[in-house]
């Protein structure tokens, strides 16, 4: 996961209370299920001593925001007297997480397979599309028009100019798959858009794959027609959507961990596992891509600065810094790593790394006996 859009809350002033709750709403009564939740949540936030101030804008928050629609989880981190982050993921947790902490909870935002990365979905025919931009602050959906006329070809090829006619419908779809395909375009560059997905009839989205330029044709991911043969709405293909995220993080995951070992196997120094050996790296910002797996209420010890972590007491004053704080890693770890402009992977399990975490380097760090 690319960490840029989540530098803000390195500028915010903790404690951090961070929501990781179930946000389904797909039943008759979701309204009061929310309201349920809220009482639980409420009081557990009240047992950790959360100022009112700070629990009246997340009981805002929490309560009225437009519904969902389905089951999705939901990230909520709060401090001071606001909300810092307040995002949809595609996956409900199993229970829900409440954290009151020095750090914000962003693990929930690295499942790489259930979160969905910036994309547009472009339905698309003849004579234009219909865009839904998926950016990382929001979805917005617009119409692009092409200006070719006429589309469609005379009935009887007996009419007289037929050929021309056929001809000047021919070059009128193509110059709307251009201008949708333009469009498209400045859309990937503003976004950052890591798929495009072009569903419609084969001709159509033929002809406007053709239009895009190389670097964007690589991202797209072709869908059928609708099922009525127009335009079809995002909702139709949500499952095929949400596989193709699964698929692309389970790729990311794979990949991520695959060469971990295989930079350890070779003994490179372009990687590290363990706890201990990932702090020090993390510490020094030589973390490119860090791999989280489960770390089992792993802690580390903080020195002065939210930045300044290791595994041990030991190892933290064997840099000067005298521990201040101790502070789960699934916590620390992430936050550091924002903070380093390192890149996240999670796991589901250990991923046969020792104490579940490893690290890609972009340089080594300076003490290698961590």
């Amino acid at each position: 996961m690319r960490t840029d859009r989540l530098r803000g809350l390195l500028d915010s002033a903790g404690p951090f209370v961070s929501l990781h709750f179930d946000d389904s709403h797909a039943t008759h009564d979701s309204a009061r299920q929310a309201e349920s939740r809220w009482s639980a949540m409420h009081r557990q936030l009240k047992d950790s001593g959360v100022p009112e101030q700070l629990m009246a804008a997340v009981r805002n928050a929490v309560l009225t925001r437009a519904p969902s629609v389905g089951h999705l989880g939901r990230l909520l981190i709060a401090a001071q007297d606001r909300v810092l982050l307040d995002e949809r993921l595609g996956v409900a947790p199993p229970a829900t997480q409440i954290r009151v902490s020095i750090y914000p909870y962003l693990l929930p935002l690295c499942d790489s397979t259930s979160t969905q990365p910036p994309h547009v979905f472009a339905a698309v025919d003849h004579l234009g599309a219909d865009l839904t931009v998926h950016a990382e602050h929001g979805v917005s959906v617009e119409t692009v028009v092409g200006p070719g006329f006429p589309v469609h070809k005379p009935a009887s090829a007996g009419w007289h100019g037929y050929a021309d006619a056929e001809g000047s419908v021919e070059e009128s779809a193509r110059v709307n798959a251009r201008t949708v395909a333009d469009r498209i375009t400045t859309i990937v560059d503003q976004i950052g858009a890591q798929l495009v997905f072009v569903c419609g009839e084969v001709r159509a989205r033929t002809d406007i794959m053709s239009a895009l330029a190389p670097r964007v044709r690589a991202l797209v991911v072709p869908l059928a027609a609708g099922a009525h043969g127009s335009r079809a709405p995002e909702l139709e293909f949500a499952d095929r959507l949400a596989a193709e995220f699964a698929r692309r993080g389970r790729a990311e995951i794979d990949a991520a961990v695959t060469k971990i070992k295989s930079e350890l196997a070779r003994e490179s120094g372009a990687a590290v596992q363990g706890l201990s050996a990932v702090c020090t790296a993390l510490r020094e910002g030589a973390v490119a891509t860090l791999v989280i797996g489960r770390l089992r209420g792993a802690t580390v010890v903080v020195g002065r600065a939210l930045t300044a972590i290791a595994a041990d007491p030991d190892s933290l004053s064997e840099f000067g810094e005298p521990p201040r704080h101790t502070a789960l890693a699934d916590e620390a770890l992430p936050f550091v790593a924002v903070a380093t402009h390192a890149s996240i992977v999670r796991t589901t399990d250990e991923a046969g790394l020792w104490d579940g975490v490893g690290a890609l380097l972009r340089y080594t760090p300076h003490d290698s006996r961590a």
